[in-house]
């Protein structure tokens, strides 16, 4: 009998990160892929110190799957697309530009995107890391008014890892890119994010139902 594949995340947030919180990354893959799996719950409370066994730096999402145990989303992506063609091509080359692509997300885009967002929240709207991130986005915008996908000439992991970086509202919205907002909406209009996302605000809704009933 085939183990369960499980997506560790929060048993609650607060309204602002909902539909952001990266579980939604692994539910999304593995909607596209058609592996069956159940989402179950660390408490938001002490939430930096109640998991570090399994993720040391106190966040989520987490994956098991059988044997296997991966913390960081990006890890779980490449797992799960191991396990689907859908989201990694078997040939060598697409699969090395799958890759490619996949790992420029989080580390070309992402890492700067993130503590940029980071400073603006906290009210330094026009901080340091502000026209690093706008030369990142001008050069993925000259990629993407190429092509449809980024890998492989069709949709892969590599894309859904790029659309869900490039959806923070803050970040659609800094300077225009035509062809990066028509890449994210083609992307993020896929069956499979629509209902990721859904049951994730349904999940954080539940808990809300929850909470109120304890007082």
């Amino acid at each position: 009998m085939a183990e369960t594949l499980t997506i560790w995340t929060l048993d609650w947030v607060p309204p602002g990160p909902r539909g952001f919180v990266r579980d939604l990354r692994l539910r999304w893959a593995a909607e596209e892929a058609g592996l069956a799996y159940v989402v179950r719950t660390i408490a938001f409370e002490d939430r930096e110190t109640n998991h570090l066994d399994r993720q040391p730096f106190g966040q989520v999402p987490f994956l098991t799957d059988g044997d296997v145990a991966l913390f960081e989303s990006g890890a779980g992506l490449l797992h799960l697309a191991g396990k689907s063609e859908t989201l990694m091509p078997r040939d060598t080359a697409g699969g090395a530009e799958t890759l490619q692509w996949t790992i420029a997300a989080l580390n070309s885009i992402e890492m700067v995107s993130v503590p940029w967002w980071f400073l603006k929240v906290t009210g330094q709207a026009e901080n340091g890391l502000a026209s690093w991130m706008d030369k990142r986005l001008a050069q993925l915008e000259v990629v993407l008014s190429k092509r449809d996908w980024l890998a492989a000439g069709r949709f892969t992991v590599a894309d859904l890892i790029m659309a869900d970086v490039l959806r923070v509202s803050d970040v659609r919205a800094r300077g225009e890119r035509p062809a990066t907002e028509a890449y994210v909406a083609r992307v993020t209009a896929r069956p499979a994010f629509r209902k990721a996302h859904a049951d994730q605000i349904a999940h954080f809704a539940a808990a809300d139902s929850e909470r109120s009933k304890r007082g």
